[in-house]
């Protein structure tokens, strides 16, 4: 097969172009694409913990933790002891990080329309579940 007509290549080279040029976007921002995921994240579960947070944005806790010391630098997130559990913490958004995360939605909605210009609604709907059935067969493989 030739390799720029493989699945995995093309798949691997979308996400790659992606968060670049997505990077670019959010740069005038002072944020990243990382950084913007876990914000997001924060903004629809307030209160999520750590764990959780680096599962839903398939992070490993090291990099959830450096990601929420950087967001907290910036003001936009927090942590918090869980109170249930001492061991764990908590992230919670700021109203900083509220504000950021609602100018930088229209920026992430028009870049995410300018990729998908051309494809008809069904298709955008056709694309989200095989990515959704991809993700899921590959957290079925084991390692």
């Amino acid at each position: 097969m030739v390799l720029d007509q493989s699945v995995g290549f093309l798949i691997n080279i979308t996400g790659r172009k992606i968060t670049h040029h997505f990077a670019t976007q959010l740069s005038a921002h002072e944020i990243t694409p990382e950084q913007w995921s876990v914000l997001s994240c924060l903004c629809e579960q307030d209160g999520i913990s750590q764990k959780s947070l680096a599962a839903r944005v398939v992070k490993d806790p090291t990099n959830i933790t450096r990601i929420l010391d950087q967001l907290e630098r910036k003001g936009l997130a927090l942590r918090r002891t869980n109170p249930v559990d001492r061991r764990s913490f908590s992230a919670f958004v700021t109203d900083k990080g509220n504000q950021m995360q609602a100018e930088l939605s229209s920026i992430e909605e028009q870049f995410m329309n300018s990729i998908l210009q051309g494809l008809s609604e069904q298709q955008i709907d056709q694309l989200k579940q095989t990515l959704i059935h991809i993700v899921n067969q590959t957290s079925n493989i084991n390692s």
